[in-house]
């Protein structure tokens, strides 16, 4: 392995460090930096009942979820509650956990990108052998 290479194996290894601790300090700050609001107020509506309110999220109402099915069908309602779901990664504390799994995956994408690298022994320096015979 020429000294290149070795260097660049060393930068990747590195990288991946830095990835890995930059990512998780990232999201450690955000979970305890941010609220634990997973939705938006203006995405409930509220229910009035016996003289209390109640904020109920569009995808929980059945009368939301039935008008969906009329208009869309099922496909609708499973990418409507996909949608709500994929959206609720990236508010809150949700989105500190999200940056956690990227900040994991990318180091370690990095790690074996550069464990990828390291060649193995030359398929040539066995025949140099001394053998006896």
């Amino acid at each position: 392995m020429d000294n290149t290479a070795s260097e660049l194996q060393t930068r990747l290894y590195a990288s991946a460090f830095i990835v890995l601790l930059a990512g998780l300090c990232g999201a450690v700050l955000i979970y305890l930096t941010a609220g634990d609001d997973a939705d938006t107020a203006e995405a409930y509506r509220i229910v009035v009942v016996d003289g209390k309110a109640y904020p109920i999220a569009p995808g929980e109402s059945k009368m939301y979820v039935r008008e969906l099915q009329r208009f869309g069908g099922k496909a609708a309602v499973v990418f409507d509650e996909f949608n709500r779901w994929f959206a609720g990664l990236w508010r809150g504390r949700s989105l500190a956990v999200t940056v956690g799994w990227i900040a994991a995956f990318l180091s370690l994408g990095l790690f074996l990108f550069a464990r990828w690298l390291s060649p193995g022994p030359d398929p040539g320096d066995e025949g140099n052998r001394d053998e006896p015979g």
